[in-house]
């Protein structure tokens, strides 16, 4: 016998959960253009008694009914091998699904067939179901009807109604970058940087990362100088050809330029030039391999003083060239730089150094960095600064303009995250807290880090998702490799994208009414004045407080 129930995105079901824990959901509201996703939860169960073989599977057929189900596409929820579910800096933290070690929820894989649904006895299993809802689709209430039924006949059905409010999800986005890793996708796939497989791969990659509202992405001028082992380095990705003859540079955008047009393509708005200065406290260059004299080599590296005048005359250079370059096809205003990630104060001087060698170069340009401590801010050494979520609030007291804020590996107490052991109605917390606070972009390191710790030696993501014990699992990416060359998405990454949505309609709400009103109604829903400590402490608020949203909206248009 199949038994099935109609549960929310925010619902992570371990496989030895019981169908009577979770709460169903009858009906939700949504607004045209948005993207819709919930659960089916499908336990197999039959009498042992009554005969004598124990069934190792049963396979169910997949159909859907109603005026949505045209929009709708199933994947199943994959489980993956968690061996330490938390840092151990977070045994008090309770916003976790479990702290065991064990099978976790996270990976989104096609139905077989397309609609075979896997069964396996006495586990409790899922089906994501996602409708993108047509902007131009009639608004009212809408039924779908999900059947399933077992080659021995046993059926089940499931029912949700969705109400269409007339209004569109608008199209304003936040900046969002996770950072994207080419050298990792060389590396699982094992291709040639920059061959033809590899862009195919990195442009699969890149449109599901705009379809899950990346709109930023890291752009390799120079191999990423992140996560590096002092003196050790990342497999070479380069998009600027350098040479050097008779002691005068000169650089080759060939493949820059490649790389604008895929992003055009899949629609990427902005280019973070990656890192000018290593990671930690810009104290030497990145690698930097060139063509000097005929003679292909590294010139600059872990051996290279950053502000020394060979690397200066060097990267003075290339930064008016790009920049030109930019400029001449229009894409320089699309530029955003960085010095150097996660400098600390004791670092101060050795930034100050760097940023002054190329200060006047990128006058006018956006310069950020991922940088938490409000001592070095004042300092005025960039104008777009990043602090981490747990180290925003004296930003937020100083109304620091143009604030975005991240989170990493570091942030598991209290704040938001996207870990895979913790419960997904934190991880959309992000949302009301980035809509209250007038954040105007947030950076995630890790969309596809496929490597341990300091980029020694890759991982398989299937099997490791902390980088050999380094992070905790679910911080180095948000998407899996798939074996054809595609990305295959975590259900982290679409509750995630549910936070951009909730921002934006909490914006259209705001339009309708005002910004008091909109935050009145998020402190409601979570019992307390937000602030980026507090998180929804179960799905039901996250779920009330958008309800709530929507209701205001439609009694406003």
């Amino acid at each position: 016998m199949i038994k099935t129930k109609i549960v929310s995105s925010l619902e992570k079901a371990m496989l030895e959960d019981r169908l009577e824990r979770f709460t169903p959901l009858e009906k939700i509201s949504v607004l045209r253009g948005e993207r819709l996703s919930f659960q089916i939860l499908h336990t197999f169960e039959f009498d042992t008694s009554s005969s004598p073989y124990a069934r190792n599977i049963a396979y169910a057929k997949l159909t859907a009914n109603g005026e949505l189900a045209k929009y709708a596409t199933f994947r199943e929820v994959g489980n993956v091998p968690v061996e330490r579910p938390t840092l151990e800096k977070a045994v008090n933290d309770d916003d976790y699904i479990s702290k065991r070690p064990g099978l976790f929820p996270d990976i989104l894989r096609p139905l077989r067939g397309g609609d075979i649904v896997c069964c396996t006895p006495f586990l409790l299993m899922s089906v994501w179901v996602e409708i993108d809802i047509p902007e131009d689709i009639a608004a009212g209430e809408y039924a779908i009807n999900i059947h399933l039924e077992t080659e021995d006949k046993g059926t089940s059905d499931s029912s949700i109604t969705v109400e269409i409010i007339d209004a569109v999800l608008p199209k304003e986005d936040i900046y969002l970058t996770q950072w994207f890793h080419c050298d990792s996708l060389a590396e699982y796939y094992n291709v040639e940087v920059w061959s033809e497989r590899h862009w195919e791969i990195i442009e699969n990659f890149a449109r599901v990362a705009t379809r899950n509202g990346i709109n930023m992405l890291i752009t390799p001028v120079f191999t990423l100088p992140l996560d590096t082992a002092i003196g050790g380095e990342r497999l070479t990705s380069q998009l600027v050809g350098v040479k050097k003859d008779n002691g005068v540079y000169s650089f080759d955008f060939t493949l820059l330029d490649r790389w604008v047009a895929m992003c055009d393509r899949v629609g990427i708005k902005y280019f973070e030039i990656s890192h000018l200065f290593t990671q930690w406290g810009a104290k030497h260059a990145p690698k930097v391999m060139a063509t000097v004299d005929g003679e292909y080599k590294r010139i600059f590296g872990w051996d290279t003083d950053a502000v020394g005048p060979e690397y200066k005359e060097f990267l003075r250079a290339f930064l008016k060239e790009l920049i030109a370059h930019m400029k001449k096809n229009g894409n320089d205003k699309r530029c955003f730089f960085h010095i150097s990630d996660e400098p600390h104060f004791e670092h101060v001087e050795n930034y100050r150094a760097a940023k002054e060698m190329i200060a006047d170069i990128i006058e006018g340009y956006p310069l950020m960095d991922a940088m938490s401590n409000y001592d070095f801010w004042k300092l005025g050494l960039m104008n777009t600064p990043v602090p981490s979520c747990n180290k925003i609030k004296p930003f937020l007291e100083a109304n620091v303009p143009n604030l975005w804020t991240y989170y990493c590996c570091s942030q598991f107490d209290k704040v938001s995250n996207r870990f895979i052991a913790m419960t997904s109605a934190r991880n959309r917390s992000i949302g009301f807290q980035i809509y209250k606070y007038g954040i105007v972009g947030f950076l995630q390191w890790g969309y596809n880090f496929y490597s341990n710790w300091h980029s020694v030696n890759p991982i398989n993501p299937y099997l490791v998702q902390d980088g050999d014990g380094w992070v905790s699992p679910g911080d180095a990416f948000s998407v899996y490799p798939d074996r054809n060359g595609e990305a295959l998405e975590s259900l982290r990454i679409i509750v995630f994208h549910e936070a951009l949505q909730d921002i934006k309609a909490m914006k259209l709400l705001e339009k309708l009414t005002d910004k008091a009103t909109v935050v009145k109604l998020i402190d409601e829903a979570i019992g307390t004045n937000v602030t980026f400590d507090t998180c929804a402490k179960n799905a039901n608020q996250i779920l009330s407080l958008r309800a709530k949203v929507n209701e205001l909206i439609k009694a406003n248009i």
